[in-house]
């Protein structure tokens, strides 16, 4: 049987893998780790300039492993150790997984503090969409909505 760890012992891990990315230059310093049944699922920093991928973040890139390591999409049960408070992105992410608890150490004020800013998200967000800074247009909805129609008379699909 594994030894369950407590919530200090995981956080400390996603403190230790944003540091190792600072120290051995791999990129921000942001880790996160999941978490089941007080059991070690995954964990990553952040890996956006080591891949050249925006959305690359600590969080997303744990939720993606630890999807691959369970074989599901549906991470409920499970939790979030992260170094920092999710961005917009990883809040998503988060609730898109269906991951039940948040545990996070430093705050946005606190990226904010060394340029990582995105308070300017949450503001687009509050605007009406013909009034964000990227402009928004939308195109062919009726043939897009072909799709819509399939999926919800398929046989095949699978609900998420």
């Amino acid at each position: 049987m594994e030894n369950k760890m407590n919530h200090e012992d995981f956080m400390r891990m996603a403190i230790e893998l944003s540091l190792k990315n600072v120290n051995e230059s791999l990129g921000g310093p942001f880790g996160a780790v999941i978490v089941k049944d007080g059991i070690f699922i995954a964990g990553s920093a952040n890996k956006v300039t080591a891949t050249n991928d925006p959305t690359a973040h600590a969080e997303v890139s744990a939720i993606r492993l630890a999807c691959e390591k369970l074989n599901t999409f549906d991470l409920s049960g499970c939790v979030v150790y992260t170094s920092c408070e999710p961005c917009p992105m990883c809040l998503g992410a988060i609730y898109w997984a269906r991951i039940e608890t948040i545990y996070f150490a430093n705050t946005k004020a606190d990226a904010e503090s060394i340029g990582f800013s995105d308070k300017f998200i949450y503001e687009e967000l509050d605007k009406p969409m013909h009034s964000r800074t990227l402009p928004v247009v939308q195109l062919m909805r009726n043939e897009a909505l072909q799709a819509f129609e399939l999926w919800e008379t398929s046989p095949l699909r699978i609900n998420y």
